[in-house]
């Protein structure tokens, strides 16, 4: 079987030179030093793509009536009413 043509140490420069996380630690106040996650400012341990999930799949919902969905027609139907008065 031959040797690959490419260098393993370019793959190493590949991942040394992948922007770092933003996130800052409280206690000393320093960078994450961990790359971050492509499409995101941080990394996975810093919460790049993370979140449960919304709406009905979610385990707590209940009813929906705090949605940013219904908050946004109760605000719509609260304006129409004020310049319909």
């Amino acid at each position: 079987m031959p040797k690959p043509d490419t260098n393993p140490m370019y793959l190493v420069e590949l991942m040394n030179a992948a922007p770092r996380c933003r996130a800052t630690s409280k206690r000393t106040g320093e960078r994450c030093k961990g790359p971050a996650v492509r499409g995101w400012t941080v990394c996975r341990f810093h919460g790049a793509g993370g979140g449960g999930p919304h709406g009905e799949r979610h385990g707590q919902y209940r009813h929906g009536g705090r949605t940013q969905d219904a908050q946004a027609i109760r605000k719509l139907a609260m304006l129409m009413h004020r310049t319909l008065q």
